[in-house]
């Protein structure tokens, strides 16, 4: 059963917390292929996991009933990246997308 809709600072807590011990963070195949197709590492995308922000509220997918989340932040090398994920459980965040912002790039 999908989780409910969460306040962007909920989920960016929530989100912190499968990156620790005893969560889990599960790289879908499309956020893989978009990490590449971008040149990114999986090191760069965790550190905008670690210290993006969640700006907007989350969107209902119908599809699968899953509320879907963007946290956003600049990468080491000063990409502005999005990533797009949902929750499949409180401790266990799931990575549907990647995709960079060349109007908010550092540099």
């Amino acid at each position: 059963m999908p989780m409910a809709a969460l306040k962007a600072g909920i989920a960016q807590d929530m989100l912190r917390a499968c990156l620790e011990k005893g969560g889990s963070v599960i790289p879908g195949q499309h956020f893989r292929g978009e990490l590449k197709n971008e040149g990114l590492t999986f090191p760069a995308a965790w550190h905008v996991l670690r210290k993006g922000v969640i700006f907007k509220p989350p969107e209902h997918n119908v599809k699968t009933g899953d509320w879907k989340y963007s946290v956003e932040g600049h990468e080491p090398d000063g990409k502005w990246l999005v990533i797009v994920f949902c929750f499949k459980e409180v401790n266990r965040a799931y990575l549907i997308t990647v995709f960079s912002v060349a109007a908010k790039a550092r540099g």
